[in-house]
């Protein structure tokens, strides 16, 4: 599905930016961490990534879409990271080299919603790791003709749709149970934050 979408993706998150340095500053990274980012597309998270764990610290990125981590692994090589791997495979194949003490969701939809891709990602991480989720949602019942909208949006980025009035159902109930969610987008998205509990 991102093969349509890698070359133009940047240009098209530019209004979910502050967001995402929102989420990010949930996982309270500290030097020296090793954090993933699943789905990590282009790597636009990167630079905030790498800054918060710092050159002892390490960042795992997973795409699955080989254009999508064309970009990303151009990205890297610009900026020189040598403290930055990625994974090109879905999240419920990659390896990941374990122990992890964040993991973000950036926007990764399908992933939130597969409890095979869940269990492989948290499968490496420690006790105690910091989980971070964002994304779009339905908006509460009343809003509900507003809906349309976010489906027309969710609907070139996501293979599955489902879950979209509470995407972090999957994520809390199994890993994160103490996870904490606030609405953004006038209630159109969310960023959720909370802790892995093996």
């Amino acid at each position: 599905m991102y093969r349509r979408h890698a070359a133009g993706y940047d240009a098209t998150t530019r209004r979910t930016e502050p967001n995402r340095r929102r989420t990010i500053a949930r996982l309270r990274l500290a030097a020296g961490d090793t954090v993933v980012d699943v789905a990590c597309g282009t790597g636009l998270s990167f630079p905030i990534l790498v800054d918060a764990v710092g050159p002892f610290g390490r960042l795992i990125g997973i795409e699955q879409s080989p254009e999508m981590a064309a970009l990303a692994r151009r990205r890297i090589e610009a900026a020189g990271w040598r403290n930055v791997l990625l994974i090109e495979r879905a999240a419920e194949e990659a390896e990941i080299p374990a122990p992890i003490d964040a993991v973000l969701f950036h926007f990764a939809h399908d992933v939130l919603r597969s409890p095979l891709a869940l269990e492989n990602v948290f499968r490496a991480a420690r006790a105690g790791a910091r989980v971070a989720a964002a994304g779009m949602k339905y908006l509460p019942w009343w809003a509900a003709p507003a809906n349309l909208y976010i489906l027309l949006k969710a609907y070139p980025y996501a293979a599955n749709l489902g879950g979209l009035g509470r995407p972090w159902t999957i994520l809390q109930e199994r890993y994160a149970p103490d996870l904490q969610v606030e609405s953004v987008f006038w209630g159109g998205g969310f960023i959720a934050h909370g802790t892995y509990s093996r």
